[in-house]
């Protein structure tokens, strides 16, 4: 089984193909969209769903077979004609063309597998077994969706705000002092909508080198850790 290297991509007005056009096809469709793909389905027959996704605009289908030479100008692609020999035909195209392609239920033939998702915008996790189990990467995503971690993502929004006014200043930071100011207090005040007070709270603590908590070096926390962070890993500790 192949190591893969685990990747975000942009697929925004990218040419993505769907060869298929059953329920598996059809599942795929939401996330590409929601990616920006432009998306074209080959398929003599299709679901429903796909039938009413092409009325409404969101892709184009072409109701046929696949034929050589509909991975033309594709970026991605995915086979899912459940027909092992048209599959192949398809990742034989792929390659001569360097289109990444996905073939479903088959990794020896995909150069890229889909991982499951979980989302809590603007935060992403994405879960893959190596195409080892689905049914395991699918248990992992409803457990990891429930999971208490994910309320850190509320946080995005404000660390955003406060990374640019950084980056304008072009001030340098080490990375652990952000660690150290994303705290349970700092969290509260993003899910209470004082994102203003967040933001200020972050760039105070960042760009003031006389906090005692903090290291007196915005550029170099102190090796052993300081007493913000010996204060976290005590908290941690006690939870």
């Amino acid at each position: 089984m192949p190591e893969y290297y685990p990747v975000y991509l942009n697929l925004a007005g990218k040419h993505c193909v769907i060869l298929g056009g059953g329920t598996i096809a059809q599942g795929k469709l939401a996330a590409l969209r929601d990616a920006g793909a432009k998306i074209t389905v080959i398929s003599p027959r299709s679901t429903d769903g796909i039938k009413r996704a092409a009325q409404r605009g969101h892709v184009t289908l072409l109701q046929r077979e696949y034929e050589p030479g509909d991975l033309e100008g594709a970026f991605i692609a995915v086979a899912a004609t459940n027909v092992w020999h048209v599959n192949r035909q398809i990742y034989e195209e792929a390659e001569e063309r360097g289109v990444l392609l996905n073939v479903v239920d088959d990794p020896d033939q995909c150069t890229f597998i889909a991982p499951s998702i979980v989302r809590r915008d603007p935060i992403t996790l994405a879960i893959s077994t190596g195409g080892a189990s689905p049914a395991l990467a699918r248990k992992m995503r409803e457990t990891l969706s429930e999971a208490r971690v994910l309320r850190w993502a509320d946080l995005a929004d404000v660390l955003a705000q406060a990374r640019r006014v950084i980056k304008e200043q072009r001030t340098v930071i080490d990375p652990t002092r952000w660690q150290c100011v994303i705290t349970e207090d700092l969290l509260e005040m993003a899910r209470d909508g004082r994102n203003d007070e967040a933001v200020e709270t972050v760039l105070s603590q960042l760009l003031n080198s006389d906090l005692p908590e903090m290291c007196p070096d915005l550029a170099n926390c102190k090796t052993g850790g300081c007493a913000k962070r010996a204060a976290l890993r005590a908290a941690e500790a006690v939870s």
